[in-house]
């Protein structure tokens, strides 16, 4: 495939040099190994002969989609075009190229996409789906919790161990450290009843999981083989639950992190404090709840008001 090498040497440079996650740097193979595709199937042998109409034509085929790939949301297409530029400048660095033929290619224009956030009702039957009398159950029961006690990420969630956590027994105003994107830390608060499962976990579940296991794990959430929960598993036990709970409305990894905020700004929470308890680098990003609260405003207003329509 085109540019093999320096695709090669650029992911190690992102791994050893940039100290990129693990999961940044698959993110980065997988659209590089469709942007190779498409440059093979367009007759283009190496990575000095990219053009920018190519990289141009890559955007547009990454839109429209194929019969291999359906098209991409505007959003996933810029953070193709994103890795495909990031590449061209490393090809740059290391002598392949002369110039960037993607410095002047623009990504789509994404429309503005609104977080989902689930009704109170809808939270509160979601959290009462886990059976609690099994150790799987207490153990879902202490991530679905979390995940809305504190707005975490999952994966913020599954990288957590034991010991992150035990300080939280003997000080309950003692907040929870958590490491977001770019290692970006932050302190959140951990309410009474993500406190309570969390415990029953500790005690009568993650005891029983890791009996018999080959190995010893630090992580706090752990799987039926006594292993750290992955952020996969993890995604699959919030859908599971929230298919017992009927919950119709689309779920995402970060539902109950939208809901959460959302919540938050209803009850009337300052923005910039949502932005802390959230990991934003920018307000703007927390301001998208506050079209969320506005809307609802609006439906209720439409709903219950005589003159309102």
């Amino acid at each position: 495939m085109a540019g093999q090498r320096t695709v090669g040497s650029f992911l190690d440079h992102l791994t050893v040099e940039r100290g990129a996650s693990v999961n940044t740097v698959a993110g980065y193979r997988r659209d590089l190994s469709r942007y190779q595709e498409f440059l093979e199937a367009r007759g283009v042998a190496e990575l000095a002969a990219v053009t920018e109409a190519d990289v141009a034509e890559f955007v547009v085929w990454l839109r429209e989609g194929s019969q291999q790939h359906p098209g991409l949301a505007p959003s996933s297409v810029a953070r193709a075009l994103s890795a495909v530029k990031s590449l061209h400048r490393f090809a740059v660095d290391d002598g392949v190229h002369a110039d960037n033929p993607a410095t002047r290619v623009s990504p789509p224009r994404a429309g503005r996409r609104l977080p989902k956030a689930l009704t109170l009702d809808q939270v509160q039957a979601l959290l009462d789906s886990p059976e609690v009398s099994t150790p799987v159950g207490l153990r879902d029961a202490a991530l679905l919790e979390l995940l809305y006690g504190t707005g975490a990420r999952i994966t913020e969630l599954v990288s957590l161990d034991v010991d992150d956590v035990t300080h939280l027994t003997h000080d309950p105003d003692a907040g929870l450290r958590l490491f977001g994107k770019g290692r970006k830390e932050r302190i959140v608060p951990v309410g009474s009843y993500a406190r309570a499962a969390l415990d029953a976990w500790l005690v009568r579940g993650r005891p029983a999981l890791i009996e018999g296991a080959r190995a010893t794990t630090p992580a706090l959430l752990v799987n039926t083989r006594g292993a750290r929960l992955s952020r996969q598993s993890a995604w699959a036990a919030l859908r599971q639950h929230a298919e017992r709970a009927g919950i119709t409305t689309p779920i995402g990894p970060h539902t109950l992190r939208h809901s959460f905020a959302t919540h938050l700004l209803d009850g009337g929470a300052d923005v910039r404090v949502v932005q802390e308890l959230l990991g934003h680098a920018s307000v703007a990003t927390t301001q998208l709840y506050t079209l969320v609260t506005v809307e609802h405003l609006r439906e209720v207003f439409l709903t219950a008001h005589p003159r309102a329509r």
